[in-house]
């Protein structure tokens, strides 16, 4: 079995595997200016996608070009997740050339979509394919490929622990080699209940003194779980943004969540925002708590509040997700300051962080390669991938970290 790493090698973004030049897993794009691509250009049999996450599915519909039709193996939620991520991507840059698809092949993803649950396997491109729950958010999965010989799992994003919206992973499927995310190999994550405390009385603390609290909240998985955290320490909150969206997806495939009733009372408890006639800066001027995307502050709903409420230093923002080098999130947190309309102003408003990450953290991604011993690993989809394969090396573990565009045979 040859494996090509035609994206997210040595990096984050951009995901793309290519199995013996015929089956594609993830197709993916990292966000930039202008954002980039998997490198070559595939022509696979079948597609399979782990996770409806625009670095793994950005650019899915750009394989259904000209005349090729290879039909798409995924999950319900990532298959509906990707059409809401492909229609807001034409939104941002369907008149630029950065976009490597139109509309017309995004429709054309329902003509050659196949749908499969947890552990139910089928046939892509000759292989046997079976997914399992990989925890990390609604519809995620690993992805275990047999050709008969060889069994290769591509473990996707994952999470080993509990959070609010979903269970860690506990699938360990046999497999000769692993292809593995690195994310957060050199961090260790603290108990996710202490976080949610600690979060929980920053914002009461903020309500209580005449506050306003701001949680920017990437759309997909983060914006649940911050409900369903809201919900369930009594805080009353609004949601903005295209999480609304993905809130009522992940409503509608209750199998795919850890207590699809704790979802829904946060959805009750959570206020939508339709943005007319002047609401958010209504709300901007309340008491409470907004749930809003982008994580990033990088555009959204969320630069209508942080004007608003900038210069009160009663006022709180509160980041729910690592902030990457150079987004206007990480300028935020490390200088106090935000870009508003082309304009760099300071931020008399609090701002706090809090790690409610859905990536497995080292501890979690030793625990789970335990069960791989025996197998080849191969490191992709973090900032250190060699760093972390020599130190599962010094382990004992026959692990590598392939470079982009580099092709393995397993």
């Amino acid at each position: 079995m040859n494996v090509e790493f035609l994206g997210g090698a040595r990096e984050i973004g951009r995901s793309a595997l290519l199995v013996d030049d015929s089956l594609l897993l993830d197709y993916g794009m990292a966000t930039g200016n202008p954002p980039s691509f998997p490198v070559g250009d595939p022509d696979p049999d079948a597609v399979v996608v782990s996770h409806g996450h625009l670095d793994h599915v950005g650019a899915v519909p750009s394989l259904l070009s000209g005349d090729a039709r290879p039909p798409i193996h995924w999950t319900p939620p990532t298959r509906d997740l990707t059409r809401v991520l492909a229609e807001d991507t034409l939104k941002l840059h369907g008149g630029s050339y950065d976009c490597p698809f139109t509309h017309t092949e995004v429709k054309r993803m329902s003509q050659v979509s196949e749908a499969h649950g947890y552990a139910e396997t089928f046939t892509a491109a000759g292989y046997e394919v079976t997914f399992y729950d990989a925890g990390h958010i609604p519809g995620s999965a690993h992805v275990l490929v047999d050709d008969g010989e060889t069994k290769l799992l591509y473990t996707g994003d994952f999470h080993t622990e509990d959070t609010q919206l979903l269970s860690g992973t506990t699938a360990r499927p046999e497999a000769d080699v692993v292809i593995t995310e690195s994310t957060y190999s050199d961090v260790d994550h603290d108990p996710r209940e202490q976080v949610e405390e600690r979060f929980a009385e920053s914002v009461r603390t903020t309500i209580w003194e005449g506050g306003t609290v701001v949680v920017p909240a990437f759309a997909i998985g983060r914006t649940q779980e911050m409900l369903m955290v809201c919900e369930a320490h009594d805080i009353d909150c609004y949601v903005d943004g295209m999480g609304q969206k993905v809130t009522q997806i992940a409503r509608q495939y209750p199998e795919f969540v850890r207590d699809a009733d704790a979802l829904q009372r946060a959805k009750s408890n959570a206020r939508f925002v339709t943005g007319r006639d002047g609401q958010r800066r209504r709300i901007a001027e309340k008491n409470t708590v907004v749930v809003t995307t982008s994580g990033m502050l990088s555009g959204g709903p969320v630069m209508s509040y942080i004007p608003e409420i900038r210069m009160n230093p009663t006022n709180k923002i509160t980041m729910t997700g690592y902030q990457v080098e150079g987004t206007p999130g990480r300028e935020l947190l490390d200088r106090g300051r935000a870009e508003i309309d082309g304009r760099i102003v300071p931020v008399s408003a609090r701002v706090e962080s809090y790690d409610f990450s859905a990536h497995a953290d080292r501890d979690g991604l030793f625990e789970f390669l335990d069960s791989y011993r025996d197998a080849e690993v191969l490191v992709n989809h973090g900032d250190r991938c060699r760093d972390f394969a020599e130190e599962l090396r010094d382990e004992g573990f026959d692990a590598s970290a392939p470079k982009l565009g580099e092709r393995v045979t397993a």
